[in-house]
């Protein structure tokens, strides 16, 4: 099988096992991955975090941004802006709009928006991920896109990529082409993966 019917078929067996999960399982394993995300120091010490809504049965973070608030960190959700993606600040009293996936955004505020370069911490949703920190999205590219300045760096490495999934998402390896960003690590609902 070629890579890319490889990865086709990757993406149609974890979505499926994923819509598969009822309510109480995936608010079960979000909670599960809050847990796991309190207890990295890079979440605790992040000044900014950008997280996402979940949409076709991804990890919900709802029980994650509300920790964040909780301790005072400010959350930013992706905006599609063309090919690429802008971070704008998410609050409990947020005015949100589906963009063209349907997927909620926060409106266009003054003062909303984050360069993705100052953000300290992503919670990027994936689809797959290896234990070499290669992540398999929906195929749009858009994280790829966004964070392509984490390719060319050696020191400073703000922000951290981690994806993050439900522990049965993990295959034994995915190839990366080119243009993939590799993860910094993943938080499932069973464990935290440093690369």
């Amino acid at each position: 099988m070629n890579e890319t019917n490889e990865r086709k078929s990757i993406r149609r067996l974890v979505r499926e096992r994923r819509r598969q999960l009822d309510t109480a399982e995936r608010r079960d394993a979000a909670l599960r991955l809050r847990n796991h995300l309190l207890a990295l120091p890079r979440f605790r010490r992040a000044r900014n975090i950008a997280a996402y809504h979940a949409v076709d049965g991804e990890m919900p973070l709802d029980p994650v941004i509300e920790s964040a608030w909780s301790l005072g960190i400010p959350v930013y959700l992706p905006c599609l802006r063309g090919v690429r993606m802008e971070f704008r600040r998410y609050t409990a009293d947020t005015t949100l709009i589906n963009n063209r996936f349907g997927i909620p955004e926060p409106a266009n505020r003054p003062g909303a928006r984050i360069n993705a370069r100052f953000l300290d911490l992503v919670l990027a949703p994936l689809v797959a991920f290896d234990a070499h920190g290669n992540r398999l999205g929906t195929g749009g590219g858009f994280y790829d896109r966004t964070f392509a300045f984490l390719r060319h760096r050696h020191a400073w490495r703000r922000p951290s990529l981690f994806g993050v999934a439900y522990e049965f998402q993990q295959v034994p390896r995915l190839h990366a082409a080119l243009w993939d960003v590799p993860l910094h690590g993943v938080v499932t609902d069973a464990s935290t993966h440093i690369f």
